[in-house]
């Protein structure tokens, strides 16, 4: 695959339980330039993350280790770095300008694809904030060359 590729991030934040009404379900999808590489065995994709509000950008690393582990990291604003792994639970800190909150995301399912010209993820997981169950998350990755048609 070439350095420069294109990284889609679409899921659904689930909120709560059932009393909680769908309208507060959180759907997300991002489009952004990245850059890829390969290094002993692992996939990197490199992007910055501006939000709105804040000043500077977050640095992102998304790692994937033998199609079975997912890391996300982040650096600058907001630090954390999310380890997804298939029927485990991770803790870590997620580090904003507003405090910190401690995440545990209990990874249900991971499906990494690899392909020669395309990488995709699926990841199934319960999100708790603070020892609170906030919310049920799929999210989907893809990564492809900058000149790939983007469905």
């Amino acid at each position: 695959m070439t350095q420069d590729v294109l990284l889609t991030i679409s899921g659904l934040h689930e909120m709560g339980d059932l009393n909680t009404p769908a309208e507060e379900d959180e759907v997300l999808e991002t489009i952004t330039p990245a850059k890829y590489y390969l290094k002993n065995g692992k996939h990197y994709v490199l992007y910055d993350e501006v939000v709105e509000g804040f000043s500077g950008v977050i640095k992102n690393k998304i790692k994937i280790t033998e199609g079975k582990v997912l890391e996300i990291i982040k650096t600058g604003s907001t630090n954390s770095h999310m380890i997804f792994e298939e029927g485990k639970s991770n803790l870590t800190v997620y580090d904003t300008p507003y405090g910190q909150f401690h995440l545990d995301m209990h990874t249900r399912t991971l499906e990494i694809l690899e392909y020669e010209d395309e990488i995709s993820a699926k990841v199934e997981y319960g999100l708790d904030v603070n020892n609170q169950k906030v919310a049920d998350c799929t999210v989907f990755l893809s990564i492809k060359p900058k000149n790939a048609k983007v469905l």
